[in-house]
């Protein structure tokens, strides 16, 4: 074997495994628990977005629903991968829609990332759609430098679709990409 092909089954092998671990899914040995160790996360990414972005609870409070994600990202050279889950909450009724998430791109990058994403649906509309019918998202340029309590990145939130804002808070890792993503969104049959 060249060292180029042992370079690249190497990559490969460690993008698998980081993307294999992140789409588990919450930790737990019941589907109960599972659903539990979601709700947790949830709480915990609301409690530090509010800290970030006291507006933020604001807007989930007028919003017809929102949905809270736990990504990990994994950038090596041209390839990028990424997993996770999370919960979306349809206000009105009071549901929890527990899904799933996996992208994979082309692009320059290097790094991992452990992050969360929260969504917020400002129309009933794009919440039950998202919900019913999962989502697709591409394009991605990004930035994020975080060890410890070191570090920062940009968690502000962007309008990503019609009816959808998105704020990404960094948890861990350092990353620096930009890529073309492709990045889908869909319901875990399992806990739901």
């Amino acid at each position: 074997m060249t060292q180029r092909r042992l370079v690249i089954a190497v990559l490969a092998a460690v993008l698998a495994g980081a993307f294999t671990g992140a789409c588990a899914g919450p930790s737990g040995s019941s589907i109960a628990a599972k659903r539990q160790a979601a709700r947790y996360m949830r709480a915990q990414t609301l409690d530090k977005l509010y800290q970030i972005h006291p507006i933020a609870r604001e807007q989930i409070a007028n919003a017809a629903g929102y949905g809270v994600f736990s990504n990990v990202g994994v950038n090596i050279f041209w390839v990028s991968a990424a997993g996770g889950w999370g919960v979306v909450r349809d206000r009105a009724s009071g549901a929890d829609v527990y899904m799933n998430m996996a992208s994979g791109g082309l692009g320059l990058g290097l790094g991992a990332k452990d992050f969360r994403g929260v969504f917020i649906f400002t129309t009933k509309a794009a919440l039950d759609s998202f919900m019913d019918h999962g989502w697709s998202a591409s394009g991605q340029a990004d930035a994020a430098a975080k060890s410890d309590d070191k570090g920062g990145s940009y968690a502000g939130a962007i309008d990503v679709a019609p009816g959808i804002k998105l704020y990404q808070i960094t948890e861990t890792g350092l990353a620096l990409q930009a890529t073309i993503q492709g990045t889908k969104y869909w319901r875990d049959d399992e806990l739901n």
